[in-house]
């Protein structure tokens, strides 16, 4: 087995013949780490995606790519057929627009479940992080706890996995207290920054979901997972600075002050306030409570809070960020309406063009290299000063940046664009997903032109409403200057 995996040295049999895994979610932070765990120990895995694209078959071309809603049971059921295991991980199913996201969840639970037992599926392993809850309105603490308890109440038996504060390349919580200690020379400390909580590293999470499976005296019991730590934020915030050489002034505060801090916080790190409220919510009520000891059927060497910062960091550096926060956020940006999909074709757009030698293969390679550390290559400043407002608007804003430097996906995440259609060496699609008076998409099109090349970016903009007609024209007199040259800069590049 490859030493390159997590789970290259987990103490227990890799146990293939039972049959096949179901994993929901694949897409998310940790799903889309699991996935590939999986395979790599020789299990037949079922991947149940809320739409299709080629991007999973390429992704995981060992594994079976299937299509499903949650809120359909026959279409349920079918993805189950002849699953012996299923990893029921919630986070893509958030649904923000219900009033009662919690009622949401516990539904889709027992939907889960109910077509679980038809199915005759054996096991539901349940997996929840709080620092993974990426809903708004959801109370992290009972919401987890309360789909477990729905998990559980029919004949399939329920190992569940309950985790704090997931530390990783890639994930929100390792971002946000990364980005504050190096961009804040003073850090307000509320009352309840001195809770203790239990990081633990996404290696450590994967190893424990798939031990748990090969362990089956899991089954029917409920862990707490978590590192060799137990910390207070305010000491995960110390031993950040450290590792970076930074020194810090932390003041105590006797207020709460979340949705302040998690407002200011989405201004100074990737992470919106949404994720930000939600994790620090988290941490405030945080209570411990009796649950089995895994260390009693599965022991697992795991990382202290500060290696697991440091690999973290090591993955960055090499970048080599496999998931991100950002493939689960904003919730269902899986199912948002694709350029092709338009009733009618934009209402407005702009096609700019270079021609140019410069061959397909070195243009595409710059072209997928916009945004993020690299910048815009021409006026990244007024691209900044967008993804700012928007950011203050509670939009994603551009801060988000890339999965990767050097490579991209569909799916993944360009600033306030999200990569929606690629095909290597011809085509780059971006969906936007800044607040707008409409929706928008950037396409660049790479195309032979008798003995050279054209370098297209067409801007398309799709409104009804007087306000978005107003948006594109009051913009258009700057695309002219910015798109020619960004297409010189991409060329230049190449």
């Amino acid at each position: 087995m490859s030493n390159d995996t997590f789970c290259s040295d987990l103490p227990t049999r890799a146990n293939p013949e039972i049959g096949k895994i179901l994993v929901t979610a694949p897409t998310g932070y940790v799903g889309g780490r699991l996935v590939p765990e999986l395979l790599a120990r020789g299990y037949s895995v079922r991947v149940m995606v809320r739409s299709a694209s080629l991007e999973y078959q390429q992704r995981w071309p060992a594994a079976e790519v299937v299509t499903a809603d949650m809120f359909q049971p026959e279409n349920l059921k079918t993805c189950m057929e002849g699953v012996h295991t299923a990893y029921y991980l919630r986070q893509s199913f958030t649904l923000q627009n219900l009033k009662d996201d919690i009622f949401a969840d516990i539904h889709i639970a027992s939907i889960f479940r109910k077509a679980a037992e038809e199915k005759g599926i054996k096991r539901i392993i349940y997996f929840e992080a709080l620092s993974n809850i990426i809903s708004a309105k959801t109370d992290p603490m009972r919401s987890r706890l309360e789909i477990a308890r729905e998990l559980g109440k029919g004949n399939v038996s329920i190992t569940v996995l309950l985790a704090d504060i997931i530390i990783g390349s890639g994930s929100a919580s390792y971002e946000f207290i990364k980005n504050l200690v190096r961009k804040v020379p003073v850090l307000i400390i509320p009352k309840w920054a001195t809770n203790k909580c239990r990081p633990i590293a996404i290696r450590d999470v994967i190893k424990y979901l798939v031990g748990v499976l090969e362990v089956t005296e899991t089954s029917g019991k409920t862990f707490e997972i978590s590192g060799k730590d137990i910390l207070a934020y305010e000491m995960m915030l110390r031993i950040m600075a450290e590792i970076f050489g930074k020194k810090r002034l932390f003041i105590p505060f006797p207020f709460s002050l979340i949705g302040f801090l998690a407002y200011v916080g989405s201004l100074l790190t990737p992470v919106p306030a949404s994720i930000n409220r939600q994790n620090l919510t988290a941490i405030r009520d945080l209570v411990f409570r009796p649950v089995d000891d895994i260390n009693d059927f599965l022991s697992i060497q795991t990382l202290s809070y500060k290696e697991a910062v440091v690999r973290a960091m090591s993955r960055e550096e090499q970048d080599e960020i496999h998931t991100r926060w950002t493939d689960s956020h904003p919730a269902g940006h899986e199912l948002a309406l694709k350029l092709g999909e338009l009733e009618e074709p934009p209402r407005f757009s702009r096609t700019y063009v270079l021609i140019t030698e410069k061959d397909p293969f070195s243009l595409f390679d710059s072209v997928t290299r916009v945004g993020g550390k690299e910048g815009w290559l021409y006026s990244t400043w007024m691209w900044q000063v967008r993804g700012v407002v928007d950011r203050m608007l509670l939009g994603v804003g551009t801060s988000r940046g890339r999965r990767s430097t050097s490579s991209l996906r569909i799916n993944d995440v360009v600033d306030f664009w999200r990569v929606e259609d690629m095909i290597r060496d011809k085509m780059l699609l971006l969906r936007a997903e800044m607040r707008l008076p409409g929706k928008a998409w950037l396409q660049f099109t790479i195309e032979p032109k008798d003995d050279k090349y054209s370098l297209a970016v067409t801007p398309y903009f799709h409104t009804k409403n007087l306000f978005g007609k107003m948006y594109w024209y009051v913009f258009l007199p700057f695309h002219h200057s910015i798109f020619i040259n960004l297409l010189k800069e991409i060329a230049k590049r190449s």
